[in-house]
């Protein structure tokens, strides 16, 4: 693998590599804490619908992820905070609709949409500069609404009508992580595909919690297993020839069985 560091899109690959690793840590700590995860699940498959629109229109696919994703993110925002009892089946409604209507799409487009598959399967060689551009811009907008508000967010996290009481925006805070993770996710699937999305952002996250006593620790040490589990799964895949985004989840999914029988130190949260 060193080797292959002289050439760009390995370049390309590892910084893709490094930046999904802190999206990942923080809004995946996010995702766990605040079990958003059928959440995030119901977004990158409307992500599906919308790269067989954009397609269809014969517009930027990742253009067309990012607003169709972002329009329904924020509808099932709503939903979790109006409809909390029924939250879990209208998302899975719209989960299972956006990936049927990405499906239909791509049959009324004529040719082979080679970008389908790589939303699929995920294609962390194929990255372009321009998606590590927009992946450090988000991790920018991250850490600037998280560094102000980081007591805010915390509260905010861990105890919502605690949080009310002490004048926290929990309303705005709920939308904008809502926004933050579901444009994060679009990011994510260009590494490990739609598909495998899902366990990138939890199992980092996953096995931090158990070993951290706050949740900014928990995100510090989900941002190193998650860079570990990619350039680890990312070189095995190069030096055996396999599939980049399936690797580095079972290099995750190892250390997260491993975890399970390694008792957590110290005292808990």
């Amino acid at each position: 693998m060193i080797e292959l560091l002289q050439f760009d899109f390995m370049q390309n690959a590892l910084w893709a590599a490094l930046l999904c690793s802190a999206l990942c840590g923080i809004l995946g700590t996010m995702v766990v804490v605040k079990r958003y995860v059928i959440l995030a699940g119901g977004v990158a498959h409307a992500a599906y619908g919308g790269v067989g629109l954009a397609l269809y229109a014969g517009i930027s696919p990742q253009a067309g992820a990012v607003g169709f994703s972002l329009a329904l993110a924020l509808f099932m925002a709503w939903v979790m905070l109006k409809k909390a009892a029924r939250a879990d089946s209208i998302i899975g409604v719209i989960w299972a609709a956006g990936m049927a209507a990405g499906i239909i799409f791509a049959d009324l487009t004529p040719g082979y949409g080679s970008d389908l598959m790589s939303y699929l399967f995920g294609s962390i060689l194929a990255v372009t500069p321009e998606d590590l551009y927009l992946m450090a811009a988000l991790l920018a907008v991250a850490m600037s609404v998280g560094i102000p508000w980081s007591r805010e967010i915390a509260a905010f996290s861990y105890d919502e009508d605690f949080a009310r009481t002490r004048g926290v925006p929990v309303t705005l805070l709920h939308f904008i992580v809502v926004v933050l993770i579901s444009v994060a996710v679009v990011f994510i699937i260009r590494i490990v595909g739609l598909i495998l999305v899902i366990a990138l952002l939890t199992i980092p996250s996953s096995v931090a919690e158990k070993y951290s006593r706050s949740l900014w620790t928990m995100m510090g040490i989900s941002c190193v297993l998650s860079a570990i589990f990619c350039i680890s799964g990312l070189a095995l895949a190069v030096r055996f020839n396999l599939t980049a985004g399936a690797t580095i989840i079972l290099v995750a999914s190892a250390v997260y069985l491993l975890s399970l029988l390694i008792p957590a130190g110290g005292r808990k949260r």
